[in-house]
């Protein structure tokens, strides 16, 4: 039986996850500036990087685009563990 691979988060994969998490999951991202950015007034965002203390996001305010900084519960294991994650915020 082989074993699955770990895969740490470094900067290609931050890249891999933000492109996917834009293009396909731009109201999932908007949610997190919103909900545990405390930018309830977000009408968008996007994903820049992530890594294994939190996300960098940045949500358009007001006319305005600022950075966000969200960190994590806990400090992510791998890129599956920040799939689990991302999932559970939004599910919470």
């Amino acid at each position: 039986m082989s074993e699955k691979k770990t895969e740490i988060i470094d900067s290609k994969v931050s890249d891999r996850i933000c492109r996917h998490m834009n293009k396909d999951h731009a109201a999932a991202v908007l949610t997190y500036a919103q909900r545990y950015g405390d930018q309830s007034n977000a009408t968008a965002a996007t994903m820049n990087a992530i890594d294994n203390k939190g996300m960098d996001l940045f949500a358009e305010v007001d006319g305005k685009t600022l950075p966000v900084r969200i960190s994590f519960d806990h400090e992510l294991k791998d890129a599956a563990d920040a799939h689990t994650t991302l999932v559970a915020m939004l599910k919470a």
